[in-house]
């Protein structure tokens, strides 16, 4: 190998770069390539995404849509129906509730109340609708509101 003082790029591999404006020799003199008048030709000049020469541009010509409502709450509903699988004295939880199948997530669970109830079992859940506390009661089993803040 030789000495690292005298190393040199390959021939053809480093290129000048183009000198703008330097001359009608060089090729790219006098509008220095911009072409003739106009904003495009002048130094600092960039069009912003989204413009279109002055037509009403997409982002404005298409309606507003969607909302988020960020105070909302995401419930897990099951209803009083669904808990027959469960035997007399169970004390059904959320997560008793995700083990059996019932619920897919693990968050917040509602229980609404289509369908009836015979068993005297006690539910704790986030939320109750007023027809299941009604029928869970008439079952002679207890209907427990967990505290949402200690949920998550």
């Amino acid at each position: 190998m030789n000495e690292l003082s005298k190393l040199k790029a390959p021939v053809g591999a480093n290129k000048n770069k183009k000198r703008l404006g330097r001359g009608i020799g060089s090729g790219l003199g006098q509008t220095a390539g911009r072409g003739e008048k106009g904003f495009k030709s002048r130094s600092g000049s960039s069009i912003r995404p989204g413009f279109e020469g002055g037509q009403m541009p997409l982002q404005r010509r298409l309606p507003k849509v969607g909302f988020k409502n960020y105070t909302r709450v995401e419930y897990y509903v099951i209803n009083v129906g669904d808990l027959k699988a469960f035997e007399n004295g169970t004390v059904v939880t959320p997560e008793t509730l995700h083990a059996a199948g019932l619920v897919k997530g693990r968050g917040k669970v509602k229980v609404l109340g289509n369908g009836a109830l015979d068993k005297n079992l006690v539910v704790q859940a986030h939320a109750f609708s007023k027809s299941a506390m009604e029928k869970i009661q008439a079952g002679g089993g207890k209907a427990e509101v967990i505290s949402v803040k200690a949920a998550s």
